[in-house]
Formats: structure tokens, C-alpha cells, sequence
């Protein structure tokens, strides 16, 4: 304690510590339920569309009695299972209440469920989606905490491509640093250099509001990504260039001292112009 101060003052300043540690969990809540909120008419549509198959394939399989024709109506509803089987588990993921408790956590299925909820709005926008999964290794974190960052930055890159584009998620392991990386990279407007020292500064927003969807425009995103990788002991960086793009890569302690590698995925093409921004870089 400073000698000039008094035991209340003190006090008082351990008081209003608290509070505001409480008043960023309340945010961060708040942040994690308004996502919820704006996947609901999303993932309702979608699940809507895969039972529309079932029944149609169902009637189809009925009308019909030659095996051929009921053996394709059948692999078609089995895959239209699969596909809701995927919705329900992503939003239930999400909706899943997890605490602050970090444990050894395979990113590349937090990716996969993020994916899954924000698929049928990346087609609307024409957003095309590369996912690289390098063989990363577990990471230690919180997977609701993570996919509410990585829905965040996503619905960002998308806005910044109202015309369409390309989205790059890349999963990888720093051995060096000992970090498990995701890097979230769009093809869009770019943030100027004036703006990029405060774009993790809550209330402070590029947008002039929420678009046509309700998303974005209100400045807690960014901030609330920051605490949540903070809180990880991890770190969260930006770059961007107008015209060209921007990249947010986000960096999280992996879990083991020597971990095991998962099985390489590759969708897409290998990333290019990834390293494509000049301007400098903006770390927290």
C-alpha cells in the first residue's frame, strides 16, 4: 500500500477492482449471448432446409419401388442427418456453459462447429472459405471462450467483404514459442493505420452500425476478443493494409510439452499473399 494512502482509499480501490472484473465477465456474457442471438434465424433456416430433404427424399423413397431409386433416398436422408447432427452439436457447443475452466483443447473442432453456424451466411455474402489445419497440437484454453473470438472475427471479415471474397482460417504450431496459431485473414477493405492502435479499444468501432444482419457496429467485439485471449495468457495481433486485407492471428500456449499431432486437413488451395501486408503490425 502507498504510505499517502488511507486504509479506505484502499479499500475502495480493491472495491472498484472487483466490480469492474465483474462488470467484464457481465460483457463478455452479454457478448457471447448476442452471438447466440444473431446465429438463431441462421442455423433455424438451415435446419429447416436439411428436414425439407429428409421429407422430400422420405416421399420420394415411398413413390417409388425399385431398390436403386430407395437406396439414393436413403443416403440422402442419412446425409441430411449428419448435416443437422452437425448444426444441433455447434450451437449446443456454444450454448454450452463452460466456465473459465481451460483444458487441452482441439481448435481444429472449434473451427469445424464455427464453420458450421456461419456456413449458409458465408454462401449468402459469396464469402469463399479455405481452412488449413497444419498439424497443430492441442491447445490449452477455454473452447466456448474461443469460438465466441473466432465468430467474432469471422462475421468481421465478412462485413469487411460486402461484395465477396476469400477468408482464410489457418491452424498452426509455433514449436518455437510454444503456441498453438489461428489466423483469421479476409480479402476486404482493410482498417487504416490511423485506426489500428485502437481498434481493441472498447466502444471504439470502424462501422457506422450494425449492417443489414443487426452484426457489428457496436465496439465491444474486438475488446472482448482481447480479454478472452489475454485472459489465455495468449496473445492477438493485427495486420492490415486498405484495399488488400486484414489478418488477425491469434496465439494460445499449446497444452503438452511434446504434443502429439493431429492428422494434417487441407481444403483448398495452399495460402497465397498471406504475408501480403505491409503496414505495421498491431500487438496486445
Amino acid at each position: 500500500m502507498n504510505h499517502s494512502q488511507s486504509p479506505s482509499d484502499a479499500s475502495l480501490i480493491e472495491r472498484q477492482a472487483k466490480e469492474i472484473e465483474i462488470l467484464k465477465r457481465r460483457l463478455l456474457e452479454a457478448q457471447k449471448l448476442t452471438a447466440m442471438g444473431e446465429l438463431v434465424s441462421t442455423t433455424t433456416h438451415e435446419f429447416n432446409n436439411v428436414l425439407m430433404a429428409v421429407i422430400n427424399y422420405a416421399r420420394m423413397g415411398l413413390r417409388h419401388k425399385d431398390e436403386q431409386t430407395r437406396n439414393n433416398c436413403f443416403e440422402k436422408i442419412a446425409a441430411a442427418g449428419d448435416r443437422a447432427a452437425k448444426i444441433t452439436t455447434g450451437v449446443l457447443a456454444m450454448a454450452k456453459n463452460r466456465g473459465d475452466r481451460m483444458e487441452p483443447t482441439d481448435l481444429s473442432k472449434i473451427v469445424d462447429d464455427t464453420i458450421v453456424l456461419l456456413e449458409r451466411e458465408l454462401r449468402k455474402y459469396r464469402i469463399e472459405l479455405e481452412f488449413q489445419n497444419e498439424n497443430a497440437p492441442l491447445a490449452m484454453a477455454n473452447g466456448n471462450q474461443i469460438q465466441q473470438v473466432l465468430l467474432n472475427l469471422m462475421i468481421n471479415a465478412r462485413q469487411a467483404m460486402p461484395q465477396g471474397g476469400r477468408l482464410i482460417l489457418k491452424l498452426s504450431y509455433d514449436q518455437a514459442n510454444h503456441t498453438v496459431d489461428l489466423l483469421v485473414r479476409d480479402h476486404g477493405t482493410g482498417i487504416p493505420a490511423d485506426q489500428l492502435p485502437h481498434i481493441f479499444d472498447a466502444f471504439y468501432t470502424t462501422k457506422t452500425g450494425p449492417d443489414e444482419t443487426g452484426k457489428g457496429g457496436t465496439g465491444i467485439g474486438l475488446a472482448a476478443c482481447r480479454d478472452i485471449i489475454e485472459a489465455h495468457h495468449g496473445k492477438i495481433r493485427v495486420q492490415s493494409t486498405v484495399g488488400m486485407g486484414t489478418a488477425f492471428t491469434i496465439r494460445i500456449p499449446a497444452a503438452a510439452a511434446n504434443p502429439s499431432a493431429t492428422s494434417t486437413v487441407s481444403s483448398g488451395v495452399p495460402i497465397a499473399g498471406s504475408e501480403m501486408l505491409p503496414t505495421s503490425p498491431v500487438r496486445h
